[in-house]
């Protein structure tokens, strides 16, 4: 039995290995057959690189051939360069020999005619040529000149209207009414008042008129002031808010009216400097620009006219590469002193100049605002741009009018000679001239002495004031007292 099991084994074994043997033969026989695939095309590939290498050694030296012959050709087309520069520069030597000789002969022919001799012909000759040089240099420079002006004049005129297109500015001007619209026709009766004397009570204290007119339901207020004017506008609007109207209400009315007016010109102020675009202004300065509101150069606010101009000027300097930011703000600020012309001494100009440096703003802008009226020299682009936008501004369709300042210096002028008289506490010009009504101190002028007092400044009015028509001049004299029970 362990025989067979060998045996068995044995042969098994001899099976295995006749196995493996096959199947390695098999698969070496694979491999030589993928190697043979693998080397044919690797020889392909061979033969390719080696055609596609000589290919390129084909075409390298049919460029080198290529190059040579355009090499060559250059070389003669430089040599045939240079002979011919060569003929060139010997003719003009040649023209030149000829030339002088012209010249020598000319100048020796002048001499034998003008009786000179070559040198001073020729001193001669070199003279007029200069002359003719500067003759012809002259014109030319009026010629560039007078293209230059024109240039400068047609730019400037396209910066101008550009800046101006750009400013939507309102074009009326100040007047002396002020219209206050009511909510009902019953209002008209509560601010007369019983046998008017709301009305009367209103313009003894505010010196405005208040003209009522039937089938308009508003009111007008009529004052050449407008200080007053504003002042009464508010009260009005504040005893029609409120309803309820008699003397004792008008008087407190009129005092908030006056007790807001710094912060109303403070709002007055923030809002222009919002509008015209300038930053950093102090709250001061804010409030005193605000007072400008309230004023008018020949019937032109100020103040609109402040912020119309630092537009106009930030629009032309940026057209012209200058400081935008410096020309707005010195535009901005050049009237300020317009605010102090009744409290200061010298020209609005010298007076803003003085209060902008006092306000720490820069020299710049400082001479900006001195010279926009050419007191002073302009030290800056900007200095004129600010000039020229304020002259835009000022001399714009229907801006400005002659007669609105005439007719407030006028009536100015009225109350400052009846205030004149020992007494006079307050002076208000009404109906455009044609009334003034005077308040005296009770305790300097009686009851007598008003209708002396009236009829010496009527005298007054006619002897020292032109005028047209006739001028009523009405005195008060009113005496109060006030006790506090407590």
């Amino acid at each position: 039995m362990p025989q067979l099991i060998a045996t068995v084994v044995t042969l098994i074994l001899l099976l295995v290995s006749t196995l493996v043997v096959h199947f390695a033969r098999r698969e070496a026989a694979e491999i030589r057959r993928s190697t043979s695939a693998e080397t044919q095309e690797m020889r392909e590939e061979a033969r390719e690189l080696r055609s596609e290498a000589q290919r390129r050694e084909e075409r390298v030296a049919q460029r080198e051939k290529d190059l040579a012959a355009s090499q060559s050709a250059t070389q003669k087309f430089q040599r045939t360069l240079d002979e011919r520069a060569s003929v060139i520069a010997r003719d003009e030597r040649r023209l030149a020999d000829q030339r002088a000789g012209l010249e020598r002969r000319e100048q020796e022919a002048l001499a034998a005619v003008a009786g000179l001799t070559a040198k001073e012909a020729r001193e001669r000759l070199i003279a007029d040529q200069v002359k003719a040089a500067k003759d012809a240099a002259l014109v030319e420079v009026r010629r560039v000149e007078r293209a230059t002006r024109e240039d400068a004049q047609r730019r400037a005129r396209e910066v101008l209207v550009q800046a101006m297109q750009r400013q939507t500015g309102e074009a009326a001007s100040e007047t002396a009414t002020t219209w206050i619209d009511l909510p009902s026709e019953e209002m008209k009766g509560r601010i007369i008042g019983r046998e008017g004397r709301n009305i009367r009570a209103f313009e003894a204290l505010t010196g405005v008129n208040v003209m009522v007119e039937e089938g308009v339901n508003a009111v007008q207020l009529s004052s050449f002031d407008v200080e007053r004017r504003e002042i009464a506008e508010v009260t009005l609007r504040d005893l029609v808010e409120d309803g309820r109207i008699q003397p004792q209400r008008v008087e407190a009315a009129y005092a908030r009216a006056v007790a807001d007016v710094d912060q109303r010109h403070l709002d007055a102020g923030l809002d222009a400097i919002e509008s015209a675009g300038v930053r950093g202004i102090p709250q001061e300065v804010a409030a005193t620009l605000g007072r400008l509101r309230l004023r008018t150069s020949y019937g032109q606010n100020v103040l609109s006219h402040l912020v119309e101009s630092a537009r106009i000027a930030g629009d032309i300097a940026l057209e012209l590469g200058a400081d935008a930011e410096l020309a707005r703000r010195g535009a901005f600020l050049h009237d300020i002193g317009k605010a102090f012309t009744h409290e200061r001494e010298g020209t609005h100009a010298a007076i803003g100049a003085a209060y902008a440096k006092e306000h720490g703003e820069s020299e710049h802008v400082v001479n900006a605002i001195a010279a926009h009226h050419d007191e002073v020299p302009q030290e800056t682009l900007e200095a004129v741009i600010v000039q020229v936008a304020d002259a835009v501004s000022a001399s714009r369709p229907g801006a400005r009018r002659e007669d609105a300042d005439g007719y407030v210096e006028r009536m100015e002028s009225l109350e400052h000679l009846v205030a004149e008289h020992e007494g006079v506490v307050k002076v208000v010009a009404m109906a455009a001239g044609r009334e003034v009504r005077v308040v005296v101190e009770p305790d300097v002028v009686d009851d007598a002495g008003t209708r002396d007092l009236a009829r010496t400044i009527a005298e007054h009015i006619s002897k020292d004031f032109s005028f047209a028509g006739e001028i009523k001049v009405t005195v008060i004299r009113e005496l109060r007292a006030d006790a506090v029970a407590g």
